[in-house]
């Protein structure tokens, strides 16, 4: 059964963290089974990983890709195993869309997890360790923001990538241009600009190769059309041509994610609640900032799915 009100939203970097999910592990076996499904895919065993590997290792961007995606069709499978209803639409913040993708039935969970390994290698490989830097700002329109980097670009590359949310919002770029701008937005009366750690400067023209080099495979990959309406993070829409959606994801990784523009546009269609399928709260908080009317849920822990079932139930 689908509840109309309902949407489901997909974390992306920075959401990772050792010993995440080993609560839902215990008492969801759909956890440990969806694990193991990606660790025969990627040759290493990744629950052990996200178990007892070091911080440092999840946060390998070739690594921190599918464990986010392994982790959040896990949860999503132990919803539906809940007897959780389906929700009316879905998105996911930069790599979360893939994991909205496969829970939307576009593509198998094995061919995802393959090439979001491959899109985090690419990603990391496209510009030299230190080269490139990313930054949050808080406390500035966006337009200031974007006149800040404008300001700051001196021929190189910085720009806004994420649209978090009203007032939050990440640039990126080359780093020399990123500490300009940072400069720029505090000028221009930011409360806060920070540098984040991130060495890759994602959804900026630099990441351009980083997409060309995956597109062949996107386009080798069995894509069908979406069982559940996907807000894309190009242009916050949804799209239902297979062909399509493969020329988007080739294009978010260059492009900035509109997360605001996609989780109002949830909000227009009829979204009253969200769930935030997969670790951390980030997505939850954010929905809060962008429509106060929104009610969020997260599913991290067997306590809070059992509580979301219930209080999503039509």
């Amino acid at each position: 059964m689908t509840n109309p009100v309902l949407a489901f939203v997909f974390p992306g970097q920075g959401s990772q963290q050792i010993g995440m999910l080993a609560e839902a592990a215990e008492a969801f076996p759909e956890v440990g089974a969806t694990f193991s499904q990606a660790s025969s895919v990627l040759g290493y065993d990744l629950w052990d990983l996200c178990q007892n590997g070091a911080q440092e290792d999840i946060n390998l961007t070739e690594r921190t890709q599918p464990l986010l995606l392994t982790s959040s069709v896990a949860l999503y499978r132990a919803w539906q195993a809940q007897g959780g209803v389906t929700p009316a639409r879905m998105a996911g913040h930069s790599l979360g869309e893939w994991s909205a993708l496969v829970c939307a039935g576009v593509l198998q969970f094995e061919d995802a997890v393959r090439l979001v390994r491959e899109r985090g290698r690419l990603m990391q490989e496209a510009v030299p360790a230190g080269e490139g830097a990313m930054a949050a700002v808080i406390g500035l329109e966006d337009q200031a923001v974007e006149a800040a980097c404008a300001s700051a670009a001196e021929g190189a590359v910085v720009t806004a990538v994420n649209y978090n949310s009203p007032g939050q919002v990440v640039i990126a770029g080359n780093a020399t241009a990123v500490e300009r701008a940072i400069e720029a937005c505090k000028s221009a009366g930011a409360k806060r600009a920070l540098p984040l750690p991130v060495s890759a400067p994602f959804h900026t023209e630099l990441m351009r190769p980083a997409a060309e080099k995956l597109a062949p495979q996107i386009e080798a990959t069995e894509f069908h059309a979406p069982e559940t309406p996907v807000i894309h993070n190009v242009h916050a829409k949804p799209e239902s041509d297979p062909a399509a959606i493969k020329a988007l994801m080739v294009e978010q990784i260059y492009s900035p994610v509109r997360w605001t523009a996609c989780v109002q546009a949830m909000a227009e269609a009829g979204t009253q609640q969200l769930v935030e399928c997969g670790p951390g709260k980030v997505l939850a908080g954010l929905a809060k900032r962008i429509d106060r009317g929104l009610t969020a849920h997260n599913i991290e822990t067997p306590a809070q799915m059992s509580e979301a079932v219930k209080s999503t139930a039509q």
